[in-house]
């Protein structure tokens, strides 16, 4: 009886009364018996039960309509906007109208709810975005303040500490630059208006030139670079050349900057018939499994006093993977504790 419908209630209805009416006749004509009583109390009861099932239908359906009529047209006004003309249509030609009804309730609250989880999830990454982008300006800024403070107050009468206190207050300054034209190309990657100039070329060369470039910086930490084999022949890819440049020279130089001294950083190339995996490893400190997922959010920092120690904005990784989204390609990282990390992304092969 849970499920019932309004024509499966109206017949139940009408054989209880039918019965009822039915017991009472046969009873009346039971002593003495005539045939023609018979006949006519027969009629009777199945004319009762016709009328009685036909009026409990129209009553039922007429009053079930009027309850649901307004809970249906809002979901229908919610989900699709267009369907309430069609409504009264809908409702009483549907053979189980409480069923629809119900199914319609739980697939709206359903996607209700989803999107309610949602919106709480990106209302809470709003918070800790602008949690973030305060403190990454707030030092800079508060660090400028300082050295002009000072040298207003007595700074300028030497000029060493003037010129050393100018040169920090500097480097803060490009600090705040380069965090600005990071944002700016996030914002052009999402919204689309950063346009990609497709070409053909060498990615092992571009490797190549991204990896000579950082040199000192590797000498710095004592850190070597290699490949995974020679690469004699040049491996021909479709894609942004500056765009990926920038994606093998942040790659590159976190590989450096978070791994070990006398570290090690190796770069591999595969060929995956339609497209060419390209491999970025290091035999570093490794990364914990709870970090992997938002590695590539902005801001996202594994050990937030190191990683600000060492510079950078903390956009960089979500720049890479913006940039390789761009592509319509894929990036991913995977790490082990003590063993180091591989970052991972696959650029288009060109086929001529």
């Amino acid at each position: 009886m849970r499920n019932i419908t309004p024509k499966q209630l109206s017949l139940y209805s009408a054989l209880i009364l039918t019965g009822a009416v039915a017991l009472v006749l046969i009873v009346n004509i039971f002593l003495p018996l005539h045939q023609w009583r018979m006949v006519v109390a027969s009629l009777s009861i199945v004319l009762i039960f016709f009328l009685s099932y036909f009026i409990f239908k129209s009553a039922l359906e007429r009053f079930i309509y009027r309850k649901i009529k307004l809970i249906y047209k809002t979901i229908h006004q919610l989900k699709l906007k267009t369907q309430s003309d069609s409504l009264k249509q809908r409702i009483r030609k549907s053979p189980d109208v409480i069923s629809e009804v119900n199914d319609e309730v739980l697939v709206w609250a359903r996607d209700k709810k989803d999107e309610i989880d949602e919106l709480k999830k990106l209302e809470e990454y709003r918070k800790e975005f602008i949690g973030n982008l305060s403190h990454e300006l707030k030092t800079p800024i508060f660090n400028i303040q300082g050295y002009l403070s000072t040298l207003i107050d007595s700074g300028l009468e030497d000029r060493e500490i003037a010129e050393k206190y100018l040169q920090n207050a500097e480097k803060n300054v490009e600090r705040m630059i380069s965090l600005v034209e990071d944002l700016d190309t996030i914002h052009k990657l999402e919204s689309g208006r950063m346009h990609l100039e497709f070409e053909k070329f060498d990615v092992v060369a571009l490797a190549r030139e991204v990896t000579d470039m950082l040199e000192i910086k590797a000498q710095s930490k004592n850190v070597t670079i290699s490949y995974k084999e020679d690469y004699k022949s040049p491996i021909w890819v479709y894609a942004d050349k500056n765009t990926i440049k920038q994606v093998f020279t942040n790659l590159i130089v976190n590989s450096i900057v978070y791994g070990n001294e006398n570290g090690h950083t190796k770069i591999s190339f595969y060929d995956m018939d339609e497209n060419i995996l390209c491999e970025v490893a290091d035999d570093g400190p490794g990364i914990e499994e709870k970090h992997l997922p938002r590695l590539f959010e902005r801001f996202y920092r594994v050990d937030k006093s190191r990683s600000r120690h060492q510079g950078g904005t903390g956009l960089g990784l979500s720049i890479v993977k913006h940039i390789i989204e761009a592509h319509q390609q894929t990036i991913n990282v995977r790490s082990t504790v003590g063993r180091g990390s591989t970052f991972s992304f696959t650029l288009r092969k060109f086929r001529a």
